[in-house]
């Protein structure tokens, strides 16, 4: 334990010597998912799906990052980030630290995974090395289903350049008219509605023992490089290249002169589409010098701008070959397990993921006799947050459902259960959540449907996205009228909650439900709403109520009692924050954070945070979940909601944070975070500098997998009905690091 520093020097924590920048950290985070695909442990084609992970992050990163740093170089703007840095430097900074990662991924899957590939039978091949009855067949496939979509474009003056949309991926050919002996140049894009790597029939794929491999094919632009005299009839074709590039995505919304937000981002979605400037183009090493320039001339692009790639372009299309049916080289399949205290619930709807049962006690008697925590994905998100929501539209006692939604799938269940409650005749209200970034069209959708349907449908608030994840259902029993909540860290996707790893808390205690109703009557209504009973909410009280609680760990280290802080969650940015766990450092707090992606802290630092500590965990699934743990001198509190703590989520997002109020809930949430704290295998400690280490086992240890163990966790508990699980393991203090 670190002694108290009652009299420590005062010192000036907002000075950027003591903060690492959001944009370069985020770069960490990203090479800590192509490690992932460079990791020999993980099975071969879950590497080559961190290795599209890896590209797809990239890709909405200069989207959305990199094009607002360079607006804000064409602005001119000279102000700095809180490191210290102007727009400028770290633009600088991106393409030196990228481009070495972006040359490590193409020779990684190119000298390493391709190979490897093959020699479990699976054949990415270059055309030229196709026999003579592929190249047929695969010519026959152009003429038949490529060539009538393709339309190839000339420029000269009658046929300016044309336009090049967003993640498009393009052919540059320049052509020579045999009679005139002029060079021409044309563009070709590749189709997206085909697929991009192109199978071949099992009787033409590589023999292996006699019988035909797993997967042979060609990535469809080779296949189009090598017709092209099909689209250029009676012209020399001289030579062909592949380029990609990345535009500006980010909307430009101005949402107080807009008389209608849902048309203002309609219209903005167009423009997305249209695309905005170029802020990248990725181009093949073997680009001669005459095409790069002209393509980044017209493009109005700088060579900074431009990335050479050997080998192939947009790797994020790999995911392709996920659906190959080659189990033993993923991993092993996971099934969501049905908490225990759901196994024997009554439904009122058929679920196929659910054993239906005769008889058993309700969804909503479960809840009254005691506070729930599902842990997703290791939990079923059906067998929880779906049934609920279905069993609540169809149970004739419900009166009343609201819910948040930031993103939901397609075909929905969740969607359809507000349907069916509306078509019940129950008062539904669902706030959805327009601003989503990259699902804005998805949830203009789905609200839409929605309304369509009878529910009453809110599209958010001006000036805030609202990122809050609860669920409210208001029913009537006997005399009296109850409210039963959900309170989650993920979106209601259950898509995303199979990868995600997110809890959530159903409860009916009265204070809870009468803070979810505050919330709502502030997101649909007038409501000025300034003080909670239990909720933290932004931006309303959020803020100041951590800085409170980590405060209170600085007093009680003070007046000669323990401190310790443990939060988890997916990026720490906000430097008052930062600057509050500082001080509570310096003062003898122990802290453990769990940053899956930024975080603009410093640990380790002499007399500033030699007393915090940081890891990141990248693994088979993502963590999302935000877990807030106070020692509160053995009152321990612990809270769970949306928000990370970054200046967006306190004080321009709506979001929620609940307390744990049952004592048994919190040690299982003590558990979680001391087996993440105890990873040995997916943590990655963050260093001073900025850099990360990922941890090892120790030689007397083994390989201790966190993801691993909260699977056999969930299973032991689904199997122990009884919930006779013992003594809580892992708690968090005193702490035992690794």
């Amino acid at each position: 334990m670190a002694k108290s520093k009652k009299a420590a020097n005062p010192k000036n924590l907002s000075d950027a010597k003591y903060y690492l920048n959001r944009e370069l950290s985020w770069l960490e985070f990203n090479n800590r998912v192509l490690h992932e695909a460079m990791d020999t442990r993980t099975p071969l084609l879950e590497r080559l799906k961190f290795l599209a992970i890896f590209c797809n992050n990239l890709d909405e990163f200069f989207m959305v990052r990199v094009a607002g740093l360079r607006q804000q170089v064409e602005a001119k703007v000279s102000g700095t980030s809180f490191d210290g840095r102007t727009p400028q430097q770290q633009l600088e900074e991106i393409s030196f630290i990228l481009r070495p990662l972006v040359v490590q991924q193409h020779q990684y899957f190119e000298k390493k995974l391709r190979p490897e590939l093959a020699s479990h039978g699976i054949h990415l091949l270059d055309y030229i090395n196709l026999t003579e009855k592929q190249r047929k067949y695969l010519d026959n496939y152009f003429e038949e289903q490529v060539f009538p979509v393709i339309t190839p474009l000339g420029v000269d003056p009658s046929h300016p350049f044309p336009y090049i949309s967003n993640l498009s991926l393009n052919l540059a050919v320049t052509i020579k008219n045999p009679e005139t002996e002029e060079e021409l140049f044309a563009r070709i894009k590749v189709p997206k509605v085909l697929p991009r790597f192109l199978s071949l029939p099992p009787d033409l794929r590589i023999q292996e023992n006699g019988k035909p491999c797993v997967w042979t094919g060609v990535p469809i632009e080779q296949a189009i490089a090598h017709n092209l005299e099909s689209l250029f009839p009676g012209m020399n074709i001289q030579e062909y290249y592949t380029f990609r590039i990345t535009r500006d995505a980010d909307l430009a919304l101005e949402e107080d002169e807009a008389d209608d937000l849902l048309l203002a981002i309609e219209q903005e979605l167009r423009k997305r589409r249209a695309g905005g400037n170029p802020v990248r183009i990725e181009l093949q090493s073997q680009t001669p010098s005459a095409v790069r320039n002209r393509l980044l001339e017209v493009l109005d692009l700088s060579e900074n701008d431009a990335y050479e790639i050997d080998g192939i372009l947009g790797l994020r299309d790999l995911m392709y070959f996920l659906s190959l049916p080659v189990p033993e080289l993923k991993d092993p399949p996971w099934k969501p397990v049905v908490p225990s205290s759901l196994q024997r619930i009554k439904d009122s709807t058929f679920n196929p993921d659910i054993q239906p049962v005769e008889e058993g006690k309700d969804f909503f008697t479960a809840i009254r006799e005691g506070d729930l925590l599902v842990h997703h994905p290791y939990e079923s998100f059906s067998a929880s947050v779906v049934r609920f929501i279905t069993n609540s539209a169809h149970d004739p006692d419900v009166l009343a459902i609201k819910m948040t939604l930031y993103r939901t799938s397609g075909d929905s269940p969740i969607v359809n259960a507000l349907i069916s409650a509306a078509e019940n005749g129950k008062q539904v209200s669902v706030l959805v959540e327009l601003k989503a970034r990259f699902d804005e069209e998805n949830n203009i959708y789905w609200a839409r449907r929605l309304e369509s349907m009878g529910v009453h449908v809110v599209y958010g608030l001006v000036g805030l996205k609202t990122h809050s994840k609860i669920v409210m259902v208001v029913r009537q029993e006997q005399e009296r009228i109850r409210r039963y909540v959900h309170i989650g860290t993920g979106n209601y996707n259950p898509k995303t909650a199979r990868m995600y790893t997110d809890v959530g808390l159903f409860s009916c205690r009265e204070e809870l439900g009468a803070d979810v109703t505050d919330v709502f009557n502030f997101l649909t209504g007038y409501s000025r709403q300034k003080a909670y009973r239990q909720l933290l909410v932004a931006p309303v009280n959020m803020r100041e109520r951590f800085l409170m609680l980590i405060n209170r760990e600085i007093e009680n280290v003070q007046n000669g009692f323990s401190g310790r802080i443990v939060a988890k969650m997916n990026s720490l940015v906000d430097p008052q924050i930062i600057a509050a766990l500082y001080e509570a450092s310096r003062a003898g707090v122990q802290i453990d954070l769990i940053v899956r992606g930024i975080c603009c802290l410093r640990p380790g630092l002499e007399d500033v945070s030699e007393n915090i500590r940081v890891i990141s965990i990248v693994g088979r699934f993502l963590e999302h979940s935000r877990i807030f743990y106070f020692y509160n001198n053995d009152e321990e509190q612990i809270f769970i909601g949306s928000a990370d703590w970054m200046p967006r989520n306190l004080d321009r997002r709506v979001e929620v944070i609940t307390p744990i109020l049952d004592s048994d809930i919190a040690k299982d949430i003590q558990e979680i975070l001391g087996i993440m704290l105890a990873d040995n295998r997916q943590a990655w400690e963050l260093q001073p500098d900025g850099s990360y280490i990922q941890r090892q086992p120790r030689k007397d240890s083994t390989e201790a997998p966190s993801q691993k163990a909260l699977m056999q966790i969930a299973l032991n508990k689904s199997i122990n009905v009884s919930n006779l699980m013992g003594p809580k393991r892992n708690s968090l203090y005193p702490v035992d690091l690794p």
